[in-house]
C-alpha cells in the first residue's frame, strides 16, 4: 500500500461503497474558511508530571521543564504533547529563551535541543495568537530541527503553523517530515485530517477523501495504535467544516452526519478497538475518548456514549464539543447528562 503522503492531493474512490448518494453540493466549502479546531491541547490531560512542570514554568523555573523533557526521551507522542502544553503558557517564550541561553554557555548543553524546541513552539503559539511573526516561528522550528534531526517535534511546530496559516503544500511537507520520524504520530494525523476535512467536495456525502485517508492511516498502523480512532476524528472535522459553511445544522445531534453506512461501520470499529486495546498510558488518549463519546452521542448510541463518559471522567476536551460554535463545557455536560439518563 502506498505511503500516506502519496495519497494526499488526489481524489480517490472510497475504500468501501457507502451507499450514500446524497451530494454535499457543488463546490461545498469552496472559498469558505471553517473555524479552526482546538488543535493543540492546553491542558495536561491527566499528566501529573506535566502539570507540575507547567506550574513551575509559569513562575520562571524552567529547570522542571528541562528535567521533564530529558526524561521523556524518544516517546514522540508524549514529547509532542508535553511541548505543546508547555508552549501555551503566556511567558513560555521568554523562559524558554532564558533556558536556551543557559544551555549555550559556554557550549551547547544536553538540553539545548529541548530548549530550542520549546522556544520554537512558544513562538508558534504566539504567531497563531496574532502576537508574533510566523516567519520567526518557522525559523526557530528549523533551528530546533537541526539540533535534533530525529525528533519530529520541531516539525510538529511547522505543521501547526501550516494547518492554520499556510498553504496546503507546506502542510503536506511538514506532515511528511513528522511521519518520516514517527509514522504513527497522533497529533500530526489529527492536524492533517482537520485541514483536509475543509477541502471542497461535490460527491456523495460519505465519499470525501478525508475519510479515505483516515481509514488508510488506521489500516496501516499496528493493531494497538490509537490511530484506529482517526476515522471518527475525520467525521467530526468534516462536520465542523460543513457546519461552519452553513451546510449542516448547528446541533450535531440533529443531523444525519453519523447515520450513514460508512459512519456506522467506522463507529462500530472504533468502539470495538477501544474495548480491546484502550491505552491508559497514551498522553492524548482523552482526545480520542472525547471524539468517540461525541460521535456515539450524536449517532444516538447512548449506551456506548455513557460508557465513554464514565471513562472520560473530568477530562473533557474542547474539541469536538465546541463544534461548530458552541460552548464546549456546556455541550459536554448536557450530552453526558442525557447519555447517563440524568435529564
Amino acid at each position: 500500500m502506498p505511503s500516506l503522503p502519496s495519497l494526499l492531493g488526489t481524489h480517490r474512490a472510497p475504500l468501501e461503497s457507502s451507499g450514500d448518494t446524497s451530494p454535499e453540493g457543488p463546490g461545498a466549502l469552496d472559498g469558505a474558511r471553517a473555524d479552526a479546531p482546538c488543535d493543540a491541547p492546553a491542558e495536561p490531560l491527566g499528566d501529573a508530571e506535566l502539570l507540575a512542570a507547567r506550574a513551575a514554568l509559569a513562575q520562571g523555573r524552567w529547570q522542571a521543564a528541562r528535567s521533564l523533557l530529558l526524561h521523556t526521551g524518544d516517546d514522540w507522542d508524549r514529547r509532542g504533547h508535553r511541548v505543546t502544553v508547555l508552549a501555551a503558557e503566556p511567558y513560555a517564550a521568554a523562559w524558554a529563551h532564558d533556558w536556551l541561553l543557559a544551555e549555550s554557555e559556554p557550549g551547547p548543553g544536553a538540553g539545548a535541543a529541548d530548549a530550542a524546541t520549546l522556544y520554537a513552539h512558544a513562538l508558534v503559539v504566539r504567531a497563531l495568537r496574532g502576537k508574533g511573526e510566523p516567519g520567526r516561528a518557522r525559523e526557530a522550528c528549523r533551528t530546533a530541527a537541526a539540533l535534533a534531526p530525529a525528533d519530529p517535534t520541531p516539525w510538529l511546530g511547522l505543521l501547526l503553523l501550516a494547518r492554520t496559516a499556510g498553504p496546503e503544500n507546506d502542510l503536506l511537507r511538514a506532515f511528511a517530515e513528522v511521519r518520516a520520524r514517527h509514522p504513527e504520530h497522533h497529533h500530526a494525523h489529527h492536524l492533517l485530517v482537520a485541514r483536509l476535512a475543509e477541502r471542497p467536495h461535490a460527491g456523495p456525502a460519505e465519499s470525501h477523501e478525508v475519510y479515505d485517508l483516515a481509514e488508510r492511516a488506521a489500516a496501516d498502523a499496528p493493531a494497538d495504535s490509537p490511530l484506529a480512532v482517526l476515522p471518527v476524528v475525520a467525521y467530526a472535522e468534516r462536520y465542523r467544516a460543513l457546519a461552519a459553511a452553513g451546510l449542516a445544522p448547528a446541533d450535531p445531534a440533529a443531523c444525519g452526519h453519523w447515520s450513514g453506512p460508512r459512519a456506522r461501520r467506522i463507529l462500530r470499529a472504533a468502539f470495538d478497538w477501544w474495548l480491546e486495546w484502550e491505552h491508559d498510558e497514551h498522553p492524548r488518549r482523552h482526545i480520542d475518548l472525547n471524539h468517540l463519546a461525541f460521535a456515539m452521542y450524536c449517532a444516538g448510541r447512548r449506551a456506548e456514549a455513557a460508557a465513554l463518559f464514565h471513562r472520560i471522567g473530568r477530562h473533557a476536551t474542547a474539541a469536538p464539543w465546541s463544534y461548530p460554535h458552541r460552548d464546549p463545557g456546556q455541550a459536554f455536560h448536557a450530552a453526558r447528562a442525557r447519555a447517563l439518563g440524568r435529564t
